[in-house]
């Protein structure tokens, strides 16, 4: 028997939900993505997903913020005969010493 509230209802993540849609494309990438598809033995469609899902991918990594990794070596600042080194520059002039700087 037919029960109305045990259809299930779609949701937007539910990755058997499929729509159609028509994009346009010019002639020569068609023409290439259907030779791909072809030989690797693949559709179009999964073709198209694959290259939306890694074009979306790719742009979430490059939206992230960069963050730098800590690359400290664990030890207790300036060894002693550095310590009382004025400035910056100073540390900068020792650090090249010898480098034609």
């Amino acid at each position: 028997t037919w029960v109305p509230s045990k259809i299930k209802k779609p949701r937007l993540d539910d990755i058997s939900t499929h729509i159609k849609t028509t994009i346009e494309i010019s002639d020569a990438l068609f023409s290439e993505a259907r030779l791909l598809a072809a030989t690797e033995g693949t559709t179009l469609r999964q073709l198209a997903e694959e290259g939306l899902r890694y074009a979306l991918s790719h742009h979430k990594r490059q939206t992230e913020p960069f963050k730098l990794r800590d690359a400290t070596l664990g030890g207790n600042g300036l060894v002693e005969e550095l310590q009382g080194a004025s400035s910056w520059e100073r540390l900068r002039d020792l650090a090249y010493e010898g480098r034609g700087s």
